[in-house]
């Protein structure tokens, strides 16, 4: 089934936060096409100078799960995390585009959600069949790679792993694999590895300059895992819908210990050179089971473009009144190379503010809302020098 066409077998119009929203998408096609006309002229993968600094070197994502940012910036149990927001940039206004996790992967990576508010794997029908920035860095000849923890090997195409019982590796937090111009090509496919491929990747003779990393759900926040899984030590990880409780406070001190060990690799490796940056982000605030008429969101709260939902919405709830339907306050960690240090932006952004922001640092065009420049903002202030 295509997304673009379809939901549930049944076309739908959907309803837009503004006018001027809706206008995106066609200027967003124009210059996503464009991005063509600047990769043929690009040399291979090398950074070009921007006169503005906006340019990026190597760009590296770190999306984690379900918290809001008071729940892990300034806890306990995630001291490296609160060391970096303190250190490096801190987006103090950002959100999650929508709920549930997977549309998050995708506007961060297509700057669409198209429609889609749930976490259905492709054999269930989410099949997005849309210009995605892997179509716009080949375009431009910039090498990409896509790392998920606990995936068995590369370019695998189950909906989870293990196939039974609770998933370390699940596809709804590995966006590429749902695009079926990557799914279906092999190439492409294989450019999405286990995340232990990654250290010997960025040390390589061609560092990617992009890189998306999705840690396993024991190490992501997420939780889930009620047993021991063999070679994974951050197993088990029970799920927690209560903020703060022992399991939420366990799942927030593995993803602490995954992200310092993960930003110390990428920082030291080849690939951190030049005005290189690492984002390090949740997809979406608590899922706290409190409020069945939002699907049970600690928050909706959004901006940005994201999602205007109408009333009875199948998606969320039949007692869901009509709104916007955001994903709720997420954080979101800036780690420049050459950038401002101890610095904050209070401008409401979310993840269509990132892709923009890589999208202008790598010299790509806009895709869907990141071309809304009255709502869609980059996140610069962190990053420039």
């Amino acid at each position: 089934m295509n997304v673009l066409k379809t939901r549930r077998g049944m076309a739908r119009r959907r309803n837009w936060v503004t006018a001027a929203a809706a206008l995106a998408l066609t200027a967003g096609a124009v210059t996503a096409a464009a991005s063509q006309a600047h990769g043929a002229a690009s040399a291979a993968g090398t950074p070009a100078s921007r006169a503005d600094g906006h340019q990026l070197d190597h760009v590296f994502v770190i999306m984690l799960e379900n918290h809001e940012a008071d729940h892990v910036i300034g806890d306990p149990s995630a001291p490296y995390i609160t060391s970096l927001a303190s250190a490096y940039g801190q987006a103090t206004d950002y959100f999650g585009v929508t709920h549930t996790s997977e549309p998050n992967y995708i506007a961060a990576t297509s700057g669409d959600t198209w429609w889609v508010n749930n976490d259905k794997d492709w054999s269930q029908g989410n099949q997005y069949d849309h210009t995605n920035i892997v179509d716009e860095l080949e375009a431009a000849r910039i090498p990409w790679d896509a790392y998920m923890e606990a995936m068995p090997s590369a370019g695998y195409l189950g909906a989870q792993w293990p196939a039974a019982g609770g998933a370390l590796y699940a596809s709804k937090h590995n966006p590429f694999i749902l695009y079926s111009d990557i799914r279906l090509d092999p190439a492409r496919a294989a450019r999405i590895k286990p995340y232990t491929d990654m250290a010997a990747d960025l040390n390589g003779p061609r560092p990617p300059r992009y890189v998306w990393i999705s840690p396993d759900q024991c190490n992501d926040m997420h939780g889930g895992v009620s047993t021991a899984i063999a070679d994974h030590p951050e197993t088990p990880c029970p799920y927690s819908n209560v903020a703060g409780d022992a399991n939420d406070e366990a799942l927030k001190a593995k993803a602490d210990a995954f992200v310092k060990a993960a930003v110390q690799t990428i920082t030291s490796s080849r690939a951190w050179t030049g005005n290189s940056a690492i984002f390090i982000a949740a997809d979406e605030s608590d899922y706290d089971g409190s409020n069945p008429s939002d699907n049970f969101y600690l928050s909706t709260a959004g901006c940005c473009d994201s999602p205007y939902e109408p009333a009875g919405d199948p998606d969320i709830s039949a007692s869901w009144p009509g709104g916007v339907y955001g994903g709720g306050p997420a954080p979101m960690i800036v780690i420049s190379r050459l950038g401002p240090r101890h610095a904050t932006d209070a401008t409401p952004s979310n993840h269509y503010s990132m892709l923009l922001t890589i999208e202008e640092g790598l010299g790509l065009g806009k895709l869907g809302y990141t071309s809304d420049s009255r709502q869609v903002h980059p996140l610069w202030p962190l990053i420039t020098p």
